[in-house]
């Protein structure tokens, strides 16, 4: 699959779980992966779940407006870079985001997330 097939397949995988079973995407992340959120730094697959289970909302929903990725580096990663609006709950007004992840691969075709840095757009 080419580059921009993939990081739509994976942003569709992650934002599906995300929205219907944040403790599942334990398994996108190792030890040696790194979130920021809103500013606050995490470390390693048990961390970052931790707080994206601990989120302080039962139910959301992802609505990806972009796609965009790069290769990154000899070691076959990649830079893939999402905007979109997040629902919450039974709120009335989508928030905006942007999310930045940056993808190693784990053999042919799979891959984990290195690095996650996720912000809402406010203004």
């Amino acid at each position: 699959m080419e580059p921009d097939g993939l990081a739509k397949a994976f942003v569709n995988h992650y934002y599906t779980t995300f929205d219907t079973n944040r403790a599942a995407l334990v398994g996108l992340y190792q030890e040696g992966s790194m979130l920021t959120f809103e500013g606050d730094k995490y470390k390693g697959a048990a961390a970052i779940t931790g707080k994206l289970t601990s989120l302080p909302f039962a139910t959301c929903k992802h609505q990806v407006t972009t796609v965009d990725c790069q290769p990154s580096g000899p070691a076959g990663g990649m830079l893939v870079f999402v905007s979109g609006a997040l629902q919450v709950g039974d709120g009335e007004h989508p928030l905006k985001f942007s999310q930045m992840f940056h993808l190693m691969p784990v053999g042919p075709g799979n891959f984990y997330v290195q690095n996650d840095m996720f912000r809402l757009n406010y203004g």
